[in-house]
């Protein structure tokens, strides 16, 4: 498939699915944080998934409400990671906490682990190597998160130190994020959460809401801004799905209720996909026809749809085979 044509266009202000990150030491509040910030944005938590990789920790505050839990144990692989979030999407939820994706990183079976166990089979204990077959695998499980038609909340543990404060006193602060570095970038806003006073600060803003804020205490309104801000501007989902339908139509293509559920359960990256090839197909199909046009042998428009209707329900079957 030929890369698609670049084009320019007018920057826009489009509705967005967020990305928030808590960032913390053990014992900080990153699960309570998250699931205040979920009610904001859903206010019914029946639409809200905790993926609990701290042993049972997430049902620890169903006093909030009836949210639902997949409990996610050994080993902790990017493609379990993968799973959980896709069971969670099929479930129909709007928001997915992920509690916590270090397990993904430093957890039994998840990256290191992974990548010291194919250095050992496979490339004679070259760990550096091995990073070739592993980080594919963590991209993957990043892409997910990046792609979710729900909104991501994810949670990370922080190396703890300790620190002499002004007072005197020594303090426990985390230092770094048990993930691979550069996670952040993929949020849309991430949280440093205090260990002693449970306040945040962000480390990163693309909301701009927080800028200049004190250090605050999160709480469902921290979620009620996030979806207020995540819902101005164009629906640019609806108009992916717009020109998908559009272009479908043109392929004499029928849109039933199904196709259109199937599209809804997609994110903004996956449509994008969808829309370029759909879009590549029917600029084949009038090629064809130009092509036969030329050459005196005209095509019938039944078998040129019967050809097109062909192309899209492989296309289709490819897409299900790869998103299964």
């Amino acid at each position: 498939m030929e890369a698609p044509k670049i084009h320019m266009r007018q920057s826009e202000r489009r509705k967005a699915r967020l990305r928030i990150g808590f960032s913390a030491p053990s014992g900080a509040g990153k699960t309570y944080s998250a699931l205040l910030v979920a009610l904001g944005l859903t206010k019914d938590l029946s639409k809200v998934c905790l993926i609990d990789t701290e042993n049972g920790r997430g049902d620890l505050y169903s006093d909030l409400g009836p949210y639902n839990v997949i409990t996610l144990e050994a080993p902790f692989s990017p493609e379990r990671y993968i799973e959980a979030i896709r069971t969670a999407e099929d479930a129909g939820m709007e928001v997915i906490i992920i509690d916590s994706i270090s397990h993904e990183w430093e957890g039994d079976g998840g990256c290191l682990d992974l990548n010291e166990n194919l250095a050992q089979a496979k490339f004679k204990g070259n760990t550096r190597a091995a990073w070739s077959e592993t980080t594919p695998r963590h991209r993957r499980f990043i892409e997910k998160i990046i792609a979710s038609p729900a909104h991501i909340i994810t949670t990370v543990r922080n190396k703890v130190d300790t620190a002499m404060m002004d007072d005197g006193k020594v303090k426990k602060i985390g230092v770094k994020e048990i993930t691979r570095e550069g996670f952040e970038y993929e949020l849309t806003a991430n949280f440093n959460i205090d260990r002693d006073t449970h306040m945040v600060t962000p480390s990163k803003d693309n909301t701009r809401i927080f800028e200049g804020r004190d250090p605050f205490i999160v709480t469902e309104e921290t979620g009620e801004m996030l979806r207020q801000w995540s819902e101005l501007g164009k629906d640019y989902k609806n108009e992916l799905i717009d020109k998908i339908l559009n272009v479908a139509k043109e392929l004499k293509k029928e849109a039933t209720p199904e196709t259109i559920a199937y599209l809804q359960s997609k994110g903004n990256k996956e449509l994008e996909v969808l829309l370029a090839k759909y879009t590549q197909i029917l600029q084949e199909t009038r090629e064809i026809i130009t092509e036969e046009k030329k050459e005196g042998d005209e095509i019938p428009i039944v078998g040129a749809q019967k050809t097109t209707n062909e192309n899209i329900n492989n296309q289709s079957q490819g897409n299900a085979q790869q998103n299964a």
